[in-house]
């Protein structure tokens, strides 16, 4: 979208530095896009609200761009160069790139997660096949893991395992979408299911590619995408306990409704290829409720997991451009009682681990 067709303001929310017509224009991309997106990022801080915003304005028009392009056309290479501008504070002029490139400069964001990005949406241009989870799992990391190191860099550069577990929860929401939209992707010739799932199930891929139908081995397959998709869910969960206080009740409600699609779809017999699964807006409102009060008691993990193999490459350059660019972790302000319960938690929790450490000395 250019500047000269931005819609008028239509929604208020604080701008930071954002043109105020910019700003409107990337929420009505959004509340014309993801409504779980929309609907969860009324949750979070204005200081994150508009920058998030604008993050996925540029991701939704560039997925937009590589879908639509007409024989010929050369969508990638156009989105590298819109990339480079950005990144050399010269954006061009298009609503989505200017307040994108804000962020780039008010955030430090690492260039190698825009770039991961656009090369899942190679990808799907591509018609790149899936035979393993572990396949799939690199694309998710790609199209969405990107997303969920991007989101938690913005709310504030945390520890490597905080962005491991942002991504993993990216990648768990990615899952979910495949397993909702198989027969929408099949009716543009795409499948993301993994093959050799399909083949253990009895199924062949290019044979039923021909004529998608939903059977139970399809069933079979979809169940086995959501329970992977559960796992990374679970897996991801503590990480919301290391976001800052003022973001962690978005990002559960965010997890929340996504997995929720995936259980909707369970109860109406995973069936995704004849219908589309939808979560309503009561359920919806209900879930938000419920982040905002459960966030609370999230703790996060005395034993991190080793990250998802498919989001190292994510993680490892986020480290290294917070070196680079001396980028500090966000250290939200307390009030005393706050402080007090953070140290508290801090002291108890380095207290198990040295008594973990002694009886492992003991047994050994």
């Amino acid at each position: 979208m250019s500047r000269s067709e931005r819609t008028p303001n239509a929604v208020s929310l604080q701008e930071l530095d954002f043109d105020s017509q910019d700003l409107q224009a990337c929420v009505a991309m959004m509340q014309g896009g993801s409504k779980t997106f929309f609907a969860a990022s009324r949750l979070l801080p204005p200081r994150v609200r508009t920058a998030a915003i604008a993050l996925y304005a540029f991701c939704r028009v560039a997925d937009d761009l590589v879908d639509e392009a007409a024989a010929g056309d050369t969508p990638l290479d156009v989105l590298q160069k819109r990339l480079d501008a950005i990144y050399a504070g010269t954006p061009h002029d298009h609503v989505e790139d200017h307040a994108l490139s804000l962020v780039v400069q008010q955030y430090k964001l690492p260039r190698h997660l825009l770039d991961a990005l656009i090369e899942g949406f190679a990808w799907d241009a591509g018609g790149r096949t899936y035979d393993s989870i572990e396949d799939l799992h690199a694309y998710g990391a790609r199209v969405a893991g990107s997303v969920g190191a991007m989101m938690s860099w913005i709310m504030g550069p945390q520890s490597m395992d905080t962005l491991a577990r942002a991504c993993e929860l990216g990648v768990a929401m990615q899952l979910t979408n495949i397993a909702r939209d198989v027969g929408h992707d099949a009716s543009i010739g795409r499948l993301y299911l993994p093959r050799r799932w399909l083949v253990e199930a009895g199924v062949q891929p290019e044979a039923w590619m021909a004529q998608p139908t939903f059977t139970p081995a399809i069933a079979l397959v979809v169940t086995r995408l959501l329970d992977e998709a559960d796992r990374l869910y679970k897996q991801a969960h503590s990480g919301i306990a290391a976001l800052p206080p003022d973001c962690r009740a978005a990002i559960c409600a965010a997890s929340m409704i996504y997995a929720e699609i995936g259980h909707q779809l369970r109860r109406e017999g995973l069936d995704s290829v004849n219908k589309r699964t939808v979560v309503s807006t009561t359920r919806k409102l209900m879930l938000l409720a419920s982040a905002w009060t459960q966030v609370h008691w999230i703790r996060v993990a005395d034993h991190n997991p080793e990250p998802l193999a498919a989001i190292v490459g994510l993680v490892q350059g986020c480290r290294d451009a917070a070196q680079q660019t001396g980028n500090k972790a966000y250290f939200p302000n307390r009030a005393m009682p706050q402080r007090v319960a953070w140290m508290l938690n801090l002291f108890e929790r380095r207290e198990t681990e040295r008594l973990d450490r002694n009886a492992l000395r003991q047994n050994s």
